[in-house]
């Protein structure tokens, strides 16, 4: 992943932005590569189903914990082969100081029992999913100190999943499948963020990836919170990158190969 300078979003936008936005791949002889994670997985759900649903023929990245998922999340998936499985923390627990941000792998954890719980989960998902466990780290609320990179190299893990943009220097060793697009209000009702909000930062992560990165722009929902709104867009999102000559949707697990 290159780091690059971020584009300013705008306010708001509209779906002709977006368009827009593709055209100006189109003209560089490029293609936008579009991504979807979810998080927060561990069992079948009614909501589980509306994701399942909604992401029908399209690749989906599932960030699944793996101290609490049920082995019954197995079956529900049989029948979604374009369902990756993400290593999601471990319990998805907040272990950072009182008044710090919520993290659950804070540098002032120690070491082995970051070690031992990145082993452990690895290992529980991939007896339970098999080849459909890639080996992707996602921690929970995007935190993840860099002085535990090492360990999840030691673990198996390829990649890590974050949210973009991030600041100072990559982290060495691990490959980077970043999030830009969080669809989640979470200050305000945790509904939708509101169409215009969402496409205008969607479009400036479009902008500056064709700038000169060129990676993988990442869409991120939480199916336990997905409202009807939240639908109605990735629905059209999907239409509209499914029918753009310079877009498309990429499996999680080509990204990181």
């Amino acid at each position: 992943m290159t780091y690059l300078p971020r584009v300013a979003a705008a306010i708001s936008a509209e779906w002709p932005d977006l368009v827009d936005e593709l055209d100006r791949w189109e003209e560089a002889g490029l293609v936008a590569q579009f991504w979807w994670r979810d998080d927060d997985a561990v069992a079948p759900t009614p909501a589980l189903d509306r994701l399942l649903a909604l992401a029908a023929g399209l690749p989906l990245a599932l960030a699944v914990i793996p101290g609490d998922v049920e082995d019954e999340l197995e079956a529900a998936l049989d029948f979604f082969p374009g369902v990756a499985v993400l290593h999601h923390g471990w319990c998805h627990a907040n272990h950072a100081a009182a008044g710090a941000r919520k993290s659950e792998y804070p540098a002032e954890r120690h070491p082995v029992d970051v070690a031992d719980e990145l082993d452990e989960g690895r290992k529980r998902l991939r007896a339970l999913f098999g080849g459909r466990a890639a080996p992707v780290f996602v921690p929970p609320w995007n935190r993840f100190a860099e002085r535990f990179v090492p360990l999840l190299v030691e673990a198996g893990f390829t990649a890590l999943s974050q949210m973009a943009p991030r600041r100072g220097e990559p982290p060495r060793g691990i490959k980077l499948c970043d999030t830009h697009v969080d669809v989640v209000a979470w200050h305000h009702g945790r509904g939708f963020a509101g169409e215009g909000a969402v496409l205008a930062r969607l479009v400036a992560a479009l902008r500056t990836e064709r700038a000169g990165g060129r990676g993988p722009v990442g869409l991120l929902t939480h199916h336990l919170v997905i409202d009807e709104p939240t639908e109605r867009f990735v629905d059209r999102l999907a239409r509209v990158v499914a029918t753009h000559p310079a877009a498309c949707w990429a499996d999680i697990r080509e990204l990181i190969a």
